[in-house]
């Protein structure tokens, strides 16, 4: 059999064609969201959701882009404490994790075991606000970044557990070459540590992108609320008006299920991008080879 022969047998044209019906599957959530963003309300209301609506309209996204000078401040605010948010937690991330996978630390495994008790207990809501309170992180900018950078502990187990799976002859060698802790850590236990890194660093993304917890509790400049607070508002806003009863100036229907759908289209975007960068990190083997027997 030649190699095309093969190539093309029944057997792989059978995987290709599982594989694609896969993952036409996977995308039909994705397109249902962007054609429901673009449906007329009544259409959704009488026929629900449809990849084929009576009517299609822009009136979600002109409730959206009503007042588009806010929106568009939302979404810078939302990039930048997503970018410096993600980079500070983790840095602290990883320094932690590299300083409990370190065996030469005395007593690493019982301050892991101090940072594995916050995984089980919270404080609760009111000493939080009040120790955000004390450290002067209402009102600005910090407050949207600061009160989310205590890193997970679960993310910090994660990177070292990964740690400790590397070589131990790493460090060691680094030692007799006259290298120092930070040394180790940065230029070898980082670098090899990148697909770990690169899953906790989306997990933080994500949580910064998607937080408006922070602004409710500790922003009323409306100068700093970040996209998904605004969304959030104007979601509430809609749905309140939904609520009122029909009647004279109120015939109009509001467009709420197209905005909610509309909503998830605009804020989907940095993250789309994001993941299919680090996603090339997940699957790759950086530790082959960094060893020679």
């Amino acid at each position: 059999m030649t190699t095309i022969g093969r190539r093309f047998s029944p057997g792989v044209i059978g995987i290709y064609l599982l594989l694609t019906i896969f993952a036409l599957a996977c995308l039909l959530p994705m397109v249902m969201t962007l054609v429901v963003s673009f449906s007329d309300e009544n259409s959704i209301v009488n026929k629900g959701y449809s990849l084929f609506p009576d009517a299609f309209s822009l009136d979600g996204y002109r409730a959206i882009f009503a007042n588009s000078e806010i929106i568009f401040k939302g979404y810078g605010i939302s990039l930048f404490i997503t970018a410096v948010g993600t980079v500070l937690a983790l840095f602290l991330t990883a320094i932690g994790a590299y300083t409990l996978a370190n065996p030469q630390v005395k007593y690493r495994n019982h301050l892991a075991l101090f940072f594995f008790i916050t995984t089980l207990f919270n404080a609760g809501i009111v000493p939080w606000y009040l120790m955000v309170k004390k450290l002067g992180l209402l009102d600005n900018i910090l407050a949207l970044i600061i009160p989310s950078l205590l890193f997970s502990a679960f993310n910090m187990f994660l990177i070292r557990n990964f740690m400790e799976s590397l070589p131990d002859a790493l460090r060691e060698s680094a030692y007799i070459d006259g290298a120092n802790d930070l040394t180790i850590a940065f230029r070898i236990y980082m670098p090899l540590s990148l697909p770990a890194l690169a899953t906790i660093s989306l997990f933080y993304a994500i949580g910064y992108w998607n937080d408006w917890w922070n602004a409710i509790m500790l922003v009323d400049n409306k100068d700093l609320y970040p996209l998904q607070y605004i969304l959030f508002q104007l979601r509430s806003n809609i749905q309140m008006l939904e609520m009122l009863p029909k009647g004279a100036g109120n015939e109009y229907t509001m467009p709420a299920e197209s905005v909610k759908m509309a909503t998830v289209i605009i804020t989907i975007g940095p993250i789309a991008l994001l993941y299919p960068y680090l996603q090339r990190y997940f699957v790759k083997g950086l530790v082959v080879g960094s060893v020679k027997g």
